[in-house]
């Protein structure tokens, strides 16, 4: 089996666009949780959002340098959002295939949770107000979950695996992962893999809403997301998307790449328990069959970035999990108290996090910790402000509706 590494990474989130502004974000514990003002929610009982930031100032994301405006009127926000990080991973990696063998030896793994929502519903609309001929030809296009990964291959010319996933909240972990074994398997030599999510809709948050899923602390959004507080009430639904470059070992020594770190090892598990709420067992059994694809033990893990959405259940079940595999002076925390939950996004967009971590030697922080769970007691969740630490090896978490479990386990080269 060939070893995979990483050599270019891309991010666009509430935190802002791009690795730096986000890596500035993460190590000094700022929250991209604003109040929703994309459309009215008098209506609605949740008023909050983690929402990129767009327009022409330094980290916001400015649409125009990633799409052109015949694009931008074509495609959903969950492609352009895939535009902006995979152009960011991209011109990162420094190397587009020219060939035919460097052609087909490149592929596409991107997914995202729910796809084009926006194009669904503008759609729906159009249909009931204007008639069925006033529907763009560019519907059922734009609201397919593979719109990403086509537009992409065709994008940067990469004809080899294209594939899309979606595993809701776990379906940027499952991109990663499943690019990271084509590679390994010998199908490819790199990989563009990641998932976008643009959720940040009306009918979303009235839907998440109903399911008493979603906090409702309007008055203070930066403190709504708040993993393992006995304080948290549900989690601040987010937009985002990650992109990362996945390369064979040898292929990018060999054209001399800058490498961040290694794909060490990768689990995935079924709950078989319940639509929305995590069974436990599986969450355990992924970290346990990502660290022995990774030949590792839990004492070699410095440092877990945890799915940590800010439910009530949910932080509980992760905690018990980790408590059962790991010593508790492990240093775990959740990037989503920062961020908000992406949804399909998370996982590739904490990837790159994960990544970050090992490359800069810290611990992000989980902001908004101030009274902890019982069941944390003992436990390092890093609270509130980041810790300077040798990061060799990081196990990012990501657990999605359906009981749909994920692990991937990064380590320096």
């Amino acid at each position: 089996m060939r070893r995979v590494v990483i050599t270019g990474l891309g991010c666009v989130s509430p935190l802002g666009c791009g690795i730096e502004k986000n890596l500035s974000a993460l190590k000094n514990g700022v929250s991209g949780i604003r109040k929703i003002d994309r459309f009215d929610t008098s209506d609605l009982s949740v008023k909050i959002a983690g929402q990129i930031p767009m327009g022409k100032n330094d980290g916001d994301l400015d649409l125009d340098t990633v799409a052109s405006p015949k694009e931008q009127r074509h495609y959903d926000n969950v492609a352009l959002y895939a535009f902006a990080a995979a152009k960011q991973a991209m011109d990162d990696c420094g190397f587009i295939p020219q060939t035919e063998d460097e052609k087909n030896a490149f592929g596409v793994y991107f997914g995202s949770g729910q796809g084009g929502v926006k194009s669904f519903c503008d759609g729906i609309i159009t249909v009931e107000q204007r008639g069925p001929s006033r529907i763009s030809p560019f519907f059922i296009p734009s609201i397919m979950i593979n719109q990403a990964a086509g537009l992409l291959s065709i994008k940067y010319g990469l004809q080899g695996p294209n594939i899309a996933v979606s595993t809701a909240c776990a379906t940027g972990t499952h991109a990663v992962g499943e690019a990271y074994r084509l590679i390994k398997e010998g199908r490819a030599d790199m990989m563009l893999a990641g998932s976008s999510e643009a959720p940040i809709l009306k009918p979303a948050v009235a839907g998440f809403g109903q399911l008493r899923a979603l906090s409702t602390r309007a008055d203070e959004p930066e403190k709504a997301s708040r993993p393992w507080d006995k304080n948290r009430d549900g989690f601040v639904m987010s937009e985002g998307a990650g992109a990362l470059i996945l390369e064979e070992y040898n292929h990018a020594v060999a054209r001399g790449a800058k490498i961040y770190a290694e794909v060490a090892g990768y689990g995935i598990t079924g709950d078989a328990y319940h639509i929305t709420a995590p069974g436990g067992t599986g969450a355990l059994r992924a970290m346990k069959m990502a660290l022995k694809d990774a030949d590792m033990q839990p004492k070699d893990i410095d440092y877990i970035n945890a799915h940590g959405t800010s439910t009530p259940t949910g932080d509980i079940m992760e905690l018990k999990a980790v408590k059962e595999l790991f010593d508790t002076d492990i240093a775990m925390s959740s990037t989503k108290s920062m961020t908000g939950h992406m949804l399909g996004a998370s996982g590739s967009v904490e990837a790159v996090f994960s990544v970050l971590a090992i490359q800069n030697n810290f611990i992000p922080p989980t902001i908004n910790l101030e009274n902890p769970e019982d069941e944390a007691e003992g436990m390092n969740l890093v609270p509130n402000v980041a810790q300077e630490k040798q990061v060799n090896a990081v196990l990012s978490n990501s657990f999605g509706f359906g009981g749909t479990n994920a692990c991937l386990i990064f380590k320096k080269v």
